[in-house]
């Protein structure tokens, strides 16, 4: 475990309770949320890490050979190794809670640690996830809290495949909301406004 396993912007709190973790989608930056989540909670340390896998000069987190199909050995390597990053930041800054936010790629990264490792998280937003597997159970899901957030008409992640996520993390116990809009793959700002009343509450 290393808090150096990938590049990564940081906007550190000495003392903070809260941890927030972002993940940019593909051919974002470690810079695509870090501002948004340092505003969104002034008082808390933000660590955003950069996807390091290239797809066509594209940052992500793991490879995947078409568009909604993955490389899952490399999902596997992607997953190990965030969560040895996480894990190594969390012990060193010991904070009461940590927070996970990704949005489309990022999302889908944040996800895979969850079900790997449950209890590195207390809280999550997914927008615009997409996981066209089905996912292990793992234990302490039921401790989560997770706002999803998707469109309707989304050509990148199919509705049918967001509901089966949500219906996962609700079978296994765990607090669920969702956000809809009527568009596609766009961030909206009533996800915003969603997301903002998630973390604040």
């Amino acid at each position: 475990m290393s808090t150096d396993s990938y590049p990564y912007a940081e906007r550190r709190i000495e003392g903070a309770g809260e941890l927030v973790f972002t993940f940019h989608g593909t051919g974002g930056n470690e810079n695509q949320f870090t501002g948004f989540a340092a505003n969104l909670l002034p008082h808390t340390t933000v660590i955003s890490p950069r996807g390091d896998v290239s797809e066509s000069g594209a940052a992500r987190y793991f490879r995947r050979t078409g568009e909604g199909v993955y490389d899952m050995s490399d999902l596997a390597r992607a997953t190990d190794k965030m969560s040895g990053f996480i894990k190594a930041h969390i012990e060193a800054l010991e904070p009461q809670r940590v927070i996970g936010l990704g949005y489309s790629n990022g999302a889908n990264i944040l996800a895979s640690v969850m079900f790997r490792d449950p209890s590195l998280f207390n809280r999550a937003v997914l927008m615009h996830p997409l996981i066209p597997f089905e996912p292990e159970a793992g234990k302490g899901l039921d401790k989560l809290e997770i706002l999803i957030t998707a469109g309707r008409h989304d050509p990148i992640c199919p509705a049918p495949l967001t509901e089966k996520l949500e219906a996962f993390f609700k079978a296994q116990g765990t607090k669920t909301d969702s956000l809809w809009h009527e568009g596609g793959h766009e961030i909206r700002d009533a996800e915003i406004e969603a997301v903002i009343g998630f973390l604040r509450s």
